[in-house]
């Protein structure tokens, strides 16, 4: 038996797992944000919850281990944050520590439980707040141990023009440190800021993809240039890794004419040839980052 967490920068959502078909959530916390010794003891409440000292713990969390260091990046909880945090908490909960990021989380569910149960590679994707990813393969995350495999948001791959006519797109810095990334034009900050650059007008990415479904040109033509850049680099990635499902996740992976109008153009794009859905919207609706981290745990995918 183990506990699974899923770690946001406002909650801390637990579950006892025994099985993938077993997955029981616990109450949810508030995260300490500066106290490491307060953010170990919101894990034991989670124990003492459940009735268990687990075998081992899993945490899903929105950050970056180094795979040299295991250091891990976690900007929004400073007391995480640049720490070996898998060697501390081991060292204080006195079992083994799995973490994994939340995009490969998302994958692994998918993987397992989602629209990519049947396949060996499964991409997932998130089209959130901003653009990331996670790579399985064989029922396994390629980032086991860390690492920024299935990043596709990032890095200097935005098209400089776009659309039908063609437009000019400028190269957005980007949170990473370096311009042109995916992730500055290609989910929900994104959509908004090319909507802005087109005219010169400012909505929500909701009320953009609301007044596309509903015939109105200008949003028609702010998703004609989101499909046209997010769908080369997106098949880029499909042609590297081989996968033969993409499962999408995030805010925008609910608007499912959009993922219907990426998977099309992506499906154009890529070399091996598919008759049915590439791209589709993520089956595990509901926590899946907890899900992810509970098949992280019961597989002991420390590689």
């Amino acid at each position: 038996m183990i506990v699974c967490f899923d770690i946001g920068g406002s909650a801390i959502k637990g579950a006892v797992a025994t099985s993938p078909e077993d997955i029981r959530p616990l109450t949810r916390r508030p995260t300490p944000l500066n106290d490491f010794d307060a953010f170990v003891a919101t894990l034991e409440a989670a124990f003492e919850e459940a009735g268990i000292r687990p075998e081992r713990i899993a945490l899903s969390i929105a950050g970056v281990v180094d795979p040299d260091t295991q250091a891990i990046t976690v900007a929004n909880i400073p007391c995480l944050h640049q720490r070996p945090l898998a060697r501390d908490l081991g060292d204080r909960l006195q079992m083994p520590v799995l973490i994994a990021n939340d995009a490969d989380c998302f994958a692994l569910a998918e993987a397992g439980l989602g629209a990519g149960r049947g396949h060996r590679i499964v991409f997932g994707v998130i089209l959130g707040t901003g653009v990331g990813g996670g790579l399985v393969a064989n029922g396994r995350l390629i980032n086991g141990d860390g690492g920024f495999a299935g990043e596709w948001g990032h890095g200097p791959a935005v098209a400089a023009t776009a659309g039908n006519p063609p437009v000019a797109i400028p190269a957005f810095p980007c949170g990473c440190g370096q311009s042109g990334c995916v992730d500055t034009i290609g989910a929900a900050r994104g959509m908004e800021r090319l909507h802005q650059l087109l005219h010169t007008e400012t909505l929500t990415s909701q009320e953009i993809t609301a007044r596309w479904q509903a015939g109105d040109a200008g949003a028609a033509r702010t998703i004609e240039v989101l499909v046209d850049l997010v769908s080369s680099p997106l098949a880029l990635a499909i042609n590297i890794t081989g996968a033969t499902i993409v499962p999408v996740g995030g805010g925008l992976s609910g608007v499912t004419p959009l993922i219907a109008a990426i998977d099309q153009a992506v499906r154009a794009r890529i070399l091996r040839k598919f008759d049915r859905p590439l791209i589709v919207p993520g089956e595990c609706r509901i926590e899946p980052g907890l899900i992810g981290a509970a098949l992280l745990a019961l597989t002991g995918d420390d590689q």
